[in-house]
């Protein structure tokens, strides 16, 4: 499976990168919303994690860029970020995302958990 993750913080790019591809997964990051599009059209992931808060163009630019290309519709989208309140998380369900992780609770298992149901493995 191949993973997509859009994330600006260092330090999260690597860790969870890293424990993804000991996991078996195939992993590319992307530092911001501009880099995620990109990366998308030259290779479709099978799942992007998307985090909110970041340059360029942000998380909820993103959902809604994927959403009017019709992308969302087959691209599972699971957020990842440290955005935690009601009102954001039901944001980016009703712009197309399959689920929300917490990433400041650094529970690893959680998220493995979550990308394992969403794509039903």
């Amino acid at each position: 499976m191949y993973i997509l993750i859009a994330e600006d913080d260092e330090f999260f790019q690597k860790f969870y990168k890293n424990e993804l591809e000991q996991h078996g997964y195939e992993v590319q990051i992307a530092s911001n919303g501009t880099e995620a599009l990109a990366s998308i059209a030259q290779k479709k992931p099978d799942l992007l994690i998307l985090d909110i808060i970041m340059p360029v163009m942000d998380g909820f630019e993103v959902l809604e860029a994927l959403t009017k290309s019709g992308e969302i519709a087959s691209l599972p989208v699971l957020i990842f970020s440290t955005l935690g309140q009601e009102t954001d998380v039901k944001h980016a369900l009703e712009l197309g995302a399959k689920g929300y992780v917490n990433k400041s609770f650094f529970d690893f298992d959680s998220l493995l958990a979550k990308i394992k149901e969403i794509a039903g493995t």
